[in-house]
């Protein structure tokens, strides 16, 4: 009897649980024949593909050098039962999902105990921003790189890092996206200058940045509503942060109602005029869904001095990076004003020239993210050959 196919895998962020749920998915539509048996750490998306989770992914899903440091003994501790895990699990793979801070950690301890382990990395670390020397250290211990952006294998290349193939990003091919699109386009056609607008609120998925984000957004709402906009908020809400949010915008101007769940949620975008949101992976969806936004990013202070000083990066935001132009308005830290947001929503939430070029802009990022191949089943063909290589008969 054939022995089952061993992944490890380590996804901390909510996004990352989702990619290596569908890359899991994936591997299994690849190999119907043979079971695949799942170690590491993973949120409910991965628990759903069978993952039993060394512990709650949410420990190490912070953003920011303080948060970092604040929670630095337990993280220690994490990397290391982490690492002594995987090695005594001896999988035929190891891949590690995005929050580099962890994960790269993780991996290069795995490497050093056992270099038989084949190591990949789903999500390259911003070595196009920010510490370009990275790409070069990670040659020791990555041994191939599933890029979501068009242009990162190439970077890597220039800066002597490891193989990379752009693989996609599973969102440009996720059927309820697809839908929010269509029902977008249809809206379109029919949008009006004047009459209620529904405006959605995205304040981050983690803890640290909705309190950083949530009291200037309330205020952009009421700000909107006071220079005469007639509009709904609609503002989806994960269920770690839901008390959290629920607490922080009672004493908004304009109440949101919260949206749970992801359906719900691409329902929502689907009938959005327009969008407030803190920079990350919901601006990329947005982006494909037909969804104007004005994108902002609030840092903890020590992050601020660090970012001001070291990043090269012309843009922060993934939506601009893919399509290589100003797409999205984006603000950071001081510069996220209300009085700043509100006129940005009032200029693309109606018909328009702002809000055409924005369209348009998104038209070229959904052609760039084009795979003749979805990307799960592309990132599956490169994790089965490296499992080939450990000695699993794939």
């Amino acid at each position: 009897m054939t022995r089952p196919l061993k992944i490890a895998i380590i996804a901390g962020e909510e996004s990352g649980d989702l990619l290596g749920a569908d890359l899991v998915a994936a591997l299994r539509a690849n190999r119907p024949d043979r079971n695949i048996a799942l170690s590491g750490v993973g949120g409910e998306n991965l628990r759903g593909q069978g993952l039993q989770s060394l512990f709650d992914p949410s420990e190490i899903a912070l953003m920011g050098i303080t948060a970092i440091l604040a929670k630095l003994p337990r993280l220690i501790s994490l990397i290391g039962r982490t690492a002594a895990h995987i090695v005594a699990e001896k999988p035929d793979c190891l891949i590690i999902i995005d929050n580099p801070d962890f994960t790269h950690r993780v991996a290069r301890k795995v490497r050093s105990a056992d270099p038989s382990i084949p190591i990949i990395n789903y999500v390259c670390p911003s070595v196009w921003a920010w510490r370009p020397g990275r790409a070069k250290a990670m040659a020791s211990y990555i041994d191939h790189v599933l890029a979501i952006l068009p242009f990162e294998p190439r970077v890597l290349s220039q800066l002597g890092g490891p193989p990379a193939t752009f693989v996609g990003h599973r969102l440009a091919q996720d059927a309820r996206i697809l839908e929010a699109a269509g029902d977008q386009s249809r809206r379109e056609a029919m949008r009006q200058a004047g009459g209620r607008k529904t405006i959605l609120v995205l304040p981050g998925s983690r803890g640290g940045e909705v309190r950083r984000h949530a009291q200037v957004f309330g205020e952009t709402l009421g700000l909107l509503k006071q220079r005469g906009m007639e509009l709904e908020a609609l503002l989806p809400v994960t269920d770690h942060v839901a008390p959290l949010v629920h607490s922080l915008v009672k004493d908004w101007p304009v109440q949101p109602t919260l949206i749970e769940g992801a359906d719900a949620k691409y329902a929502a975008f689907a009938r959005a005029d327009a969008a407030i949101a803190a920079s990350g992976t919901v601006t990329f969806e947005l982006a494909l869904c037909g969804v104007p936004l004005v994108s902002s990013y609030r840092l903890d202070r020590i992050a601020q001095f660090i970012g001001e000083r070291f990043v090269a990066s012309w843009t922060a935001s993934l939506p601009n990076l893919i399509a290589d132009a100003p797409v999205v308005p984006e603000f950071y830290n001081a510069h996220v004003r209300a009085s700043m947001l509100a006129r940005h929503v009032e200029a693309f939430a109606s018909p328009g020239l702002v809000r055409s070029a924005m369209l348009e802009g998104y038209g070229r990022i959904r052609d760039a993210m084009v795979t003749k191949t979805p990307s799960g089943h592309l990132a599956a063909g490169i994790v089965l050959r490296y499992a080939g290589k450990s000695g699993a008969a794939v």
